[in-house]
């Protein structure tokens, strides 16, 4: 009979990704396997079975890759689980309108486990202004695309406006305030990466 991976193909997937978040990560900082080794305190033959996954890591041994790396444990192990594909329907999408600003938000693409950018579409309506005193997170990166209408936002007293087309990137450091200065609602995606460790 064929073989049955119902029992064992979570576990092989996972220490699969795991391998390769371990390679990925060593190339990204340009190391070699001698200076992971000298960094981390585990020895170069054991990163190779690890990074071939011929071998499964220990918890003592995969924390000292998390600090050679500069990352807390958890994390290196959320991205590792993570799944790297999700599909989420329109109708799925989770929706809030505040009716008080006239500002309404669709998360489009909502973080995933070990991802660092989220995806909305937000609209707001002739007149809205949201004022920001600080971000959520300190340098939370934005890229803001204007699909229709006007809006005019606020980084730190400067004002810049945007025309259907354009785009606005900017680490959100301080007081911010999107408007919409014009006489339709504005709509927008906007991408918010939360900075690297």
């Amino acid at each position: 009979m064929g073989e049955n991976f119902s029992d064992v193909s979570e576990e092989d997937h996972f220490e699969r990704q795991l391998a390769e978040r371990l390679a990925a990560l060593r190339m990204a900082a340009g190391w070699s396997l001698d200076e992971l080794a000298t960094r981390s305190g585990v020895s170069r033959a054991t990163l190779s079975r690890l990074e071939r996954g011929e071998t499964s890591p220990t918890a003592t041994l995969l924390s000292r890759l998390a600090r050679a790396h500069g990352l807390p444990l958890s994390r290196l192990l959320a991205e590792a689980e993570a799944l790297p594909v999700r599909l989420l329907r329109a109708c799925d999408q989770p929706r809030w309108h505040d009716q008080h600003s006239g500002f309404e938000r669709r998360m489009r693409c909502p973080p995933l486990a070990g991802f660092a950018t989220e995806v909305i579409e937000a609209v707001l309506a002739p007149g809205a202004e949201l004022v920001y005193d600080e971000p959520p997170v300190a340098r939370l990166e934005h890229h803001l695309c204007l699909l229709d209408g006007q809006v005019r936002l606020t980084l730190q007293g400067q004002p810049f406006v945007l025309a259907p087309g354009d785009s606005l990137s900017f680490r959100c450091q301080g007081r911010s305030i999107f408007a919409n200065p014009g006489d339709r609602p504005a709509r927008y995606l906007l991408a918010m990466t939360v900075p690297t460790l």
